[in-house]
């Protein structure tokens, strides 16, 4: 596969520029635009076409073998990138430094499995190329192989000491790079020689965002010890605090949560901040996956660090038909954040009127106050929002309770308050 195939996907075009930086790449991809006099790019040239003879000429004559253009490419990663084998052996042979790098910190070797060519990366290895080595950003040549698709290389790699567990500054091994590309036979190869399965995080958290049950199932067996081990993956968090449940939960992935509930993934998992995955369910308002994890045995009532309930952060978020769903399976419609907030102070304040006519069908206190002797049509009017307003006196709210503008210094409480459920 050429690397000039990259550019039918945006995607993996911004992650070549990614490895590379746009100029580099774009150096190795375009043609060379070069002035007859320029020995040193004629020289370049020359390598990049896998002209032998004409690139000895060149050392014979003292031209420097470590010449390189303005992004750091030299002789060795031109002839690398094209597939040259008896070029690049002659470079080596005469003095090529076989882990010179470029700019970004690429290698001969990491553009070698980047472009497929199988037979370059075994010569520069057998003679002694790093096959570990990292660019700037973390990238290996196990890695770069995998991203494209390159089944061949990754074979030849993870044989001769390629370690798959290295990461790139954004986390991602190779093994997620190709789970991420839907490169089947490179994450199934990948995963055949992860024995200890210790490079299989942030894959299962790919899998559940992608809903991809197979490749899950995949990432989760294991011939040793399958129950604890098993267990102990499907529960590990990223560095976000969220595990393969709370990725499926955010996205609506019932097929994927499904069967990491069945592998024995925590149903009532605690998140940073205290957030479950019912929590997340909830504010996205996914009431597919509310029924599934209440019916896993869901905790309705869980709190996070500041006092919100799945109840709140779906009458925050307006999810009227979570709501709903929340209320009719048992949900605490008296629940009280930490600033004694209620899911009906929640949804006044989103203007959210099907959340409030739910709430109040369930017999939710029309006058029911916060801490601060806040009403929900105190909160409803100071935002202006007139349909909750008038639904709310309809429905025989005190429009005495308090004076409002002795009280309106108080709603500040209502900016601490925003549910932050971020998935990365």
């Amino acid at each position: 596969m050429k690397i000039t195939c990259c550019f039918n996907s945006l995607y993996l075009k911004n992650v070549i520029y990614s490895c590379f930086g746009k100029d580099e790449f774009s150096e190795i991809i375009t043609t060379f635009r070069f002035h007859s006099s320029d020995s040193n790019t004629s020289f370049l040239r020359a390598a990049r076409a896998g002209n032998v003879e004409k690139v000895l000429e060149f050392l014979k004559s003292g031209q420097d073998i470590s010449t390189c253009n303005q992004n750091g490419l030299n002789a060795l990663h031109l002839a690398a990138k094209e597939g040259h084998v008896e070029l690049v052996e002659e470079l080596v042979e005469r003095g090529a430094t076989v882990d010179s790098s470029t700019k970004k910190g690429n290698t001969a070797l990491h553009i070698a499995c980047l472009a497929g060519q199988k037979e370059v990366a075994k010569l520069l290895v057998k003679r002694g190329a790093d096959v570990n080595s990292q660019s700037q950003n973390g990238f290996t040549p196990l890695y770069m192989a995998a991203q494209e698709n390159h089944l061949d290389v990754v074979q030849y790699l993870l044989e001769n000491g390629g370690n798959q567990s290295m990461a790139t500054e954004d986390g991602f091994t190779p093994l997620a790079i190709a789970l991420q590309q839907s490169h089947n036979q490179v994450v199934s190869l990948l995963l055949e020689h992860d024995t200890k399965g210790k490079v299989r995080l942030p894959a299962l958290h790919i899998a559940a965002r992608k809903d991809d049950t197979k490749s899950a199932a995949l990432l989760l067996q294991n011939d040793h010890n399958a129950d604890v081990q098993s267990k102990m993956m499907v529960n590990r968090t990223t560095e976000s605090g969220f595990t393969p449940l709370h990725i499926a939960a955010h996205y609506g992935n019932v097929n994927v949560a499904t069967l990491l509930l069945n592998r024995g993934a925590a149903v009532d998992f605690t998140a940073r901040n205290g957030i479950t995955p019912l929590h997340v369910a909830s504010k996205r308002g996914n009431t597919n996956m509310i029924a599934l994890l209440l019916d896993r045995g869901a905790q309705i009532d869980t709190k996070t660090r500041d006092g919100l309930t799945p109840l709140h952060c779906a009458a925050r978020s307006g999810h009227d038909t979570a709501v709903e769903i929340l209320l009719e399976r048992g949900a605490p419609i008296l629940a009280r954040t930490k600033n004694g907030l209620s899911p009906l102070h929640m949804s006044a304040q989103g203007d959210h009127v099907e959340c409030v006519k739910h709430l109040l069908q369930h017999k939710a206190p029309v006058d029911d106050v916060t801490l601060d002797y806040l009403t929900a049509l105190h909160v409803a009017a100071h935002c202006g929002h007139y349909r909750v307003t008038k639904l709310l006196l309809d429905k025989k709210a005190n429009p005495n309770a308090r004076a409002l503008l002795h009280l309106i210094w108080h709603l500040d409480v209502f900016k601490s308050e925003v549910i932050w459920i971020t998935i990365a």
